[in-house]
This record gives C-alpha cells, structure tokens and sequence, in this order.
C-alpha cells in the first residue's frame, strides 16, 4: 500500500501507460485504413484493443511470467497484416476473403500457442531460435516496423491511398522534428529526465500539433459497436491461412527475445512454467483477437528497449500503466478523446523507441562468431529478407498462389531461412583457425 502512494510509481506508471498507448493506438487505426473500413467503425477496434491489451499486460503481470513486459499487438503481425492487405489487393484478392482467412489462421495460431505452452515444449522450440536466429529476427522486425513508423512519420495514408500518396512536408518536419528531440533528450539529458523522454515527445508533439495543423477530429463510434469478425467472416484461403499460422510459429521468437533479452537486466533465468503461463496468456489473447479483427498478441521486444531508457524495472508501474489502459477501454469518451493522437506525433515517439531494436539485433549477433566461410547464417537471411520487402507486390503474381502470400513477406522469409541455416549445420566448426579457437576461447 505505502508503494501505491509513493509518487515516482505514479510518474513511472503514467510513462509505461503513455508507451503502451503509443504502441497500441497506431496499430488498429492502420489495420482499419488499409482494410477500408469506415472511421466509426475504427472506434470498436480501438476500444478493444485497449481493452484486451490491458487484460493481457495485467495478466502477464500477475500470472504470466510476471516481468514488466508489455504484451501487445505484435509487430511482426502487425507487419504481415498490412503486407498481405498490399500484395492480395494487388493480385486481385477480394478483402473479405483476406479479412476471413486471417481470422481463421489467427484463431489456429493461438490455439497452437497455448498447445505450446501445455505441453512444455517452448524451452525446446527456444533452442532452435539461437542467438544468430534472434540476431536476423530483431534487425527484420526493427525493418519492418521503423518502415511503418517513418511512413507515419511523412504523413502517407495506409492501404489502397497509399500508392498515389505523397509526403507531406509540414506534418513531416514537425514529426522528424520531435523524433529528433526525443533523441537529443535521450542522449543529452540528465538520467532523471531521460527516463521521460517517450512521454516528453508524445505531449509536446501534441500539443504542436494541435496549435499548427488543428486538432485532429474525434471519431464517434456511437451505433457500430463490438462485432465479430469486422473484416470478413470466416473463410478458406489456404495461402493465407498457412501464412497466418507460419506467422504464429514466428511469432513466438517475441517470447524467446523478450525473456532472454531481460534473464541478465532481472538477475533471472526464464523457467519452463514461465514458458508454460507466458504463452497460454498470449494464446488467449490472440484467440480473442482473431474474432473481434485485431492485431494478434505477443510480449514486446521492445520492452527491452523501453526499459533500458528509463531505468523503470520494477513491476509496480508496469501494473499501474496497464490498469490505466485498461480504464481507457472501457469507457469510450476517454478512448475516443485519446484515439485523437495524431499518427504522425505517435510515430515519431515509436520510430525513436524502436531504434533500440538495431542493439538488440547486434547483442545477439554479439554471440555469434563469425568469419568469411560461415557468415552465410547471417547474411543470406538478412539481405534476402531485406530485399523482398522493397519489392513491389506485382512482382510475386508469377508465384503459385497458396505460397505466394509468404514468400511476398521479406520478415517471414529471413526468419524461415534463418532458422534452417543456423540448425541444419554447426556453423561455428566452419572455416575456424586454430587462432579463432583461441579467441573463442577467451
């Protein structure tokens, strides 16, 4: 109880409520514009998304592996959503067919989450993702999102609008403008004022948004409220739903990095039972985001990020932040006045954010050895899975259409490639001198 009135638990609480909501409110806002589905019905998919995300951290926190982790909409997910809208639109995909199959694929993805779970095979599924897997997952993902983030950053629209976009420079250089800050703040500024540097961007940013550009219109949501399956009812697509489930299987390396990215800044080694109550919470929630239409869930790597600026380590204002989130959801006015955030000012603060994702990549990496026979682990998976992601989506029509939707998503095929490479020979008996041993060695 003396903790709950102790003052730096409320500040620290407010800032992790702040970079939940920074990562969150952005995510079913894009997904909504890039299915094309109207404003008023955006306002549901924010609403339960703060909702369930709230439910998920807080059941982290106190029945999963109980570290302040933020469990969200993930990233990679998020990523093949937006992907696989731009590549089957553009081979002719009707969006309903997309919207079902994705349902359908999330719904067999969490239920293989919690299987792994169950059954107690996450510590041996951690082995096969090494530290030169994890090393190609965090650069791809950091890729992947930063690509998003700056996209936001610029001002272009997501989905079909997107293509006949263009950059507009005020909303842009205010954005870069406040990512700078962020940056400079996170840097030059004393340690105390450094752990705020997220929450700083986000309400200057805002707030000169407002006074230059006009606040932005809030949505009102009044007459479409929860449904299921927003974008599509369940439906057949077997490209797309062997892709969803792939995307699932990936999708648990958020677990893997997220944990053994924070064993040494806890001073803890993840367990098998925090294998077991992480995944069957992130199971379930991802079940409830294939029926209601969002973003499937996972523990953010970039949590590790998050924490490493701020220095907030303890569990207290990880729980706080969340019930705040929580609250949010539930009543709408809150949820609606705070959807307002301009995407730009949101994506600005998470470009910074996620730039941590690029050390997290190089400390794995830190644990690979390499030389010029075996830096094919590496770097196969990493410039393939570069490359796919510039390149347009008419490219992949040539493709049988039920492979066409993963091999048109570069983060899922660096990941693929990745894991067969690193498991299917001991690269660190490759082109290794007597001199190397010795290096290793020390």
């Amino acid at each position: 109880m003396r903790e709950l009135k102790d003052t730096k638990n409320w500040i620290a609480g407010i800032q992790w409520f702040f970079f939940i909501f920074a990562n969150i409110v952005i995510i079913p806002i894009t997904v909504g514009e890039a299915f094309g589905i109207s404003q008023a019905e955006i306002v549901p998919l924010l609403q339960l998304s703060f909702i369930v995300t709230g439910l998920a951290c807080l059941g982290q926190a106190f029945l999963g592996h109980r570290r302040p982790i933020l469990e969200g909409q993930s990233g990679l997910w998020w990523g093949i959503f937006l992907t696989l809208v731009a590549t089957t639109s553009a081979q002719g995909m009707p969006i309903e067919v997309l919207g079902g199959s994705l349902a359908l694929g999330v719904i067999i993805s969490g239920l293989i989450t919690i299987l792994i779970g169950i059954t107690g095979i996450g510590p041996v599924v951690a082995k096969l993702f090494n530290p030169g897997v994890m090393g190609v997952f965090m650069f791809l993902l950091g890729l992947t999102l930063i690509q998003i983030f700056l996209k936001g950053m610029l001002g272009i629209p997501f989905g079909a609008s997107a293509d006949a976009a263009t950059i507009n420079l005020p909303i842009s250089g205010l954005a870069i403008f406040i990512a700078v800050l962020v940056i400079v703040i996170s840097i030059k500024s004393p340690a105390r004022i450094r752990s705020y540097a997220l929450l700083i961007g986000i309400i200057l940013g805002w707030i000169l948004y407002t006074i230059i550009f006009g606040a932005e219109p809030a949505t009102n949501g009044h007459g479409s409220g929860f449904k299921l399956f927003p974008f599509g009812a369940i439906t057949w697509d077997f490209g797309v739903v062997v892709t969803a489930v792939l995307a699932g299987l990936l999708n648990i390396s958020n677990t893997f990095g997220s944990l053994k990215g924070t064993d040494e800044m806890f001073q803890a080694t993840t367990t098998k039972k925090d294998y077991l109550s992480s995944f069957s919470i992130t199971g379930l929630a991802t079940i409830a985001a294939g029926f209601f239409g969002l973003v499937p869930y996972a523990p953010f790597v970039s949590s590790i990020g998050f924490l490493r600026q701020t220095n907030i380590l303890d569990r207290l204002p990880f729980i706080i932040g969340s019930f705040l989130f929580l609250i949010m959801g539930i009543i709408q006015p809150i949820g609606t006045f705070f959807s307002t955030l301009p995407l730009s000012i949101g994506s600005a603060v998470l470009f910074v954010a996620y730039l941590q994702l690029f050390n997290s990549s190089i400390e794995f990496f830190k644990g690979v050895f390499f030389n010029t026979l075996n830096v094919y682990r590496s770097a196969i998976p990493l410039f393939v899975g570069a490359i796919i992601m510039t390149l347009p989506a008419g490219y992949f029509e040539s493709i049988p259409g039920f492979i066409r939707p993963f091999m048109s998503n570069g983060l899922l095929v660096g990941i693929i490639l990745a894991l067969i490479l690193e498991n299917m020979l001991n690269w660190d008996r490759v082109g290794v001198t007597m001199e190397d041993q010795k290096r290793i060695a020390k």
